[in-house]
């Protein structure tokens, strides 16, 4: 073409969780039989939606406000239900003109970020959450800016990393974090929170928290909101009902804004975002009504409990399994459903391909000659066991290892699961 058409950060969008799918689908057609542990949805691994939030779901779609538009920041009444759930938690309070809903958190990420200043960065965790790491990047069009979380401290924030790196880089606009953390399934306690927004608030930054999993939280983890230790810092929280319900598909989440006023930078910021939702419209509808319906039912604060119960049980069965194999690392989840398979980095150089069948070395040899070592022994793993795992460096991370889900809903499969990872990462790492 005469003109480049290609947007310079178009190199930084990369989502391994769903990159990796494209290959699986592959090795399926040479019959390779594909466990998919790569994807946070629980429906997919089998998980039935509760029938009572199905029938306030059918009961919407056959009332006729559910097929018209709403306003553009999101259905009024829905914005006050959840302002009100916000001010109940004490700390920071908000209104329902503080809260905006888009199509889904992927939509809220991609437009937080699309409308930042180019020069303006937001510094994020490592391992990191693909959608949103790579939406930083490709906004600034350089490589994502990150903190390190570490695994000897149970992937807690290194917050001296991280004030080092705000303190020495003036680019730095904003902090963020992910808490309950997706791929490690860290919860971080209040204090650990407190000592963020207080770099936020020294540094003059604003603070953008990501809380899809902030009510699936287990294993004595504490579960605290951005809104209980803002304070008077401008901050963001990000939430969806695509993990809790779970209705994933629903593509319904909405940000909590704080502090909008106390910065008139800050205010313009979210003004141009509210603009920008207005070019759209608005968001669905559904999803949203349903919201006061499903939250405001007594019946979902035990639905909420008896999905971390559920997930707390699977976290400490696959650890207890997956840490008898040498040279592997893996800290128990206290929130989300995932955890992350560390791998020593000199357990990784002893790393000895599993047999696979001629067909699948084949078609899998190109894309693992150009891959990092830990794809590799993703790739090894789906050709020769059909576990479909992400490798940390997707994730990015330095740190050798993959992401599983914790999913399966099938108990017996499931056990399989980590049995068969165990038995694999022994062979794949022994000396």
């Amino acid at each position: 073409m005469r003109r480049n058409i290609v947007w310079e950060g178009a190199d930084q969008l990369h989502y391994e969780i769903r990159e990796i799918v494209g290959t699986a689908h592959g090795l399926e057609q040479l019959g390779v039989d594909v466990i998919y542990e790569n994807i946070g949805d629980p429906v997919q691994k089998g998980e039935e939606i509760a029938p009572w939030i199905r029938d306030i779901i059918t009961g919407l779609a056959s009332e006729s406000r559910s097929y018209a538009y709403t306003a553009t920041e999101g259905d009024r009444a829905t914005r006050s239900f959840l302002a009100e759930h916000v001010n109940k938690r004490g700390g920071c309070q908000i209104t329902e003109e503080d809260l905006l809903f888009f199509n889904g958190l992927g939509d809220a990420v991609s437009t937080v970020f699309a409308f930042l200043k180019r020069e303006a960065r937001v510094i994020g965790p490592s391992p990191a959450y693909s959608t949103l790491s790579s939406a930083e990047a490709a906004h600034s069009g350089y490589n994502h800016t990150t903190y390190k979380l570490d695994p000897e401290n149970n992937w807690m924030p290194d917050l001296e990393d991280l004030e080092n790196k705000v303190r020495y880089n003036d680019s730095i606009a904003g902090i963020l974090l992910i808490n309950p953390d997706n791929p490690t399934g860290a919860v971080y306690p209040p204090e650990v929170l407190k000592q963020i927004v207080d770099i936020a608030r020294r540094y003059d930054l604003f603070v953008i928290s990501d809380e899809t999993y902030a009510h699936i939280v287990y294993n004595g983890g504490i579960p605290c909101h951005l809104s209980e230790v803002i304070g008077e810092v401008p901050g963001i929280a990000m939430r969806s009902i695509s993990k809790e319900y779970p209705w994933p598909g629903g593509r319904c989440g909405w940000l909590e804004i704080f502090n909008r006023h106390r910065d008139g930078n800050f205010d313009s910021f979210i003004q141009t975002l509210i603009n920008a939702k207005r070019l759209e419209v608005c968001s669905t509808t559904l999803p949203q009504l349903s919201i006061p319906l499903v939250m405001g039912d007594p019946r979902y604060r035990e639905h909420l409990d008896r999905r971390a119960n559920l997930f707390a049980r699977r976290a400490v069965e696959a650890v207890e399994i997956l840490n008898k194999v040498e040279g592997v690392k893996v800290n128990l989840p206290r929130g989300a459903f995932y955890l992350t398979v560390l791998i020593d980095p000199e357990a990784m150089s002893r790393f000895k391909p599993l047999p696979m069948k001629q067909e699948v070395v084949e078609y899998l040899a190109e894309p693992m000659a150009k891959a990092a070592a830990d794809k590799k022994l993703v790739y090894n793993l789906l050709g020769a066991t059909g576990i479909c795992t992400v490798p940390l460096s997707g994730f990015c991370s330095d740190l050798p290892g993959f992401r599983v889900t914790l999913l399966e809903n099938d108990d017996a499969k499931r056990i399989r699961i980590w049995e068969t990872l165990k038995e694999s990462l022994s062979a794949m790492l022994s000396e």
